[in-house]
């Protein structure tokens, strides 16, 4: 299958009015971590996505901060967040997690930072091609950069969700583990107090009878 020409410069011209941010990072406990980003210009969309993999009950207070220390969100013990707003101001936008609720658990975040800028310039069109084709390979590449936006996404989500399965998994196995050893325990205990009562009685009774 071969791909139209104007694709690749489309593609090309997509990427670029974007640039995006995903790190992973281990969030010690009593810390506060804030990652910055730039925004060119006015009326840019920021999406901003986060997610806690591990650690604790899995949240974090989380906080987003504009140019002149403008609070945009801020929310207390989030698992995860998945959030897109308009930057109101050119300048340099911060996201902090902090931690300082854990005492002694760490914690796992995943978080993607993306700027996305909303105009659309026109393409140059190929020699012979018509404005309609074009457009028509315009939005089926912007339709296809949405649909593979939102399987990222999904594969995030997916993702946060088996590691915080497979932590439950650990921690009830864990549980009954631990149950029964107790459980274990405690036969071995009342078995032993049986036999010293069948002991003491039957001692007793040959007392008695001497």
């Amino acid at each position: 299958m071969r791909i139209h020409p104007l694709a690749y410069g489309l593609l090309a011209y997509i990427f670029s009015l974007a640039s995006a941010t995903a790190l992973t990072y281990k969030l010690a406990p009593n810390e506060k971590a804030c990652f910055f980003t730039y925004v060119g210009q006015k009326n840019a969309k920021v999406a901003f996505y986060f997610a806690v993999q591990s650690g604790g009950s899995f949240d974090v207070d989380y906080s987003v901060v504009g140019p002149g220390d403008k609070v945009i969100m801020s929310n207390p013990k989030e698992r995860q967040g998945d959030f897109v707003f308009t930057a109101q101001d050119a300048g340099e936008y911060r996201v902090c997690f902090n931690n300082e609720m854990s005492t002694f658990a760490e914690k796992m975040v995943d978080f993607e930072i993306a700027v996305e800028n909303e105009s659309r310039t026109s393409l140059p069109q190929k020699q012979g091609s018509t404005p309609e084709q074009t457009s028509a390979l315009e939005e089926s590449i912007f339709k296809l950069s949405g649909q593979l936006s939102t399987i990222n996404r999904n594969q995030k989500y997916f993702r946060t969700r088996e590691n915080r399965n497979f932590s439950t998994v650990r921690s009830t196995e864990k549980r009954i583990f631990n149950f029964s050893i107790i459980e274990s325990g405690m036969m071995v205990a009342m078995a032993g107090l049986q036999v010293f009562i069948v002991r003491f009685f039957f001692q007793g009774a040959r007392k008695g009878y001497v």
